[in-house]
């Protein structure tokens, strides 16, 4: 799975909790936990593919298997893509 971008109309907001993201075309509310922010973070541009954010996060947090990993992060992926706050990049 190609790793999407958030998409321009979404707002970015850190929370003592978290984040918040807002998408101002559709009214859409979407909160993140510390964990879910440093994926939004690494999101395309900054990293291409599930892999990479798999890799950089497992650095952060030895005590959580690639594997456990790779399906939190394609949960989130999914419920982004889902809620639209996100979109997949666009096929060359």
């Amino acid at each position: 799975m190609s790793l999407p971008s958030p998409k321009s109309t979404v707002v970015f907001r850190e929370v003592p909790e978290g984040a918040i993201l807002f998408c101002t075309a559709t009214e859409t509310y979407f909160s993140l936990n510390a964990v879910g922010v440093q994926v939004w973070r690494l999101l395309h541009p900054t990293c291409v593919s599930i892999d990479q954010v798999v890799e950089r996060l497992s650095a952060e947090h030895p005590d959580a298997t690639a594997d456990v990993l790779r399906s939190d992060i394609a949960e989130l992926l999914r419920a982004l893509l889902e809620s639209g706050l996100v979109e997949l990049p666009k096929a060359a």
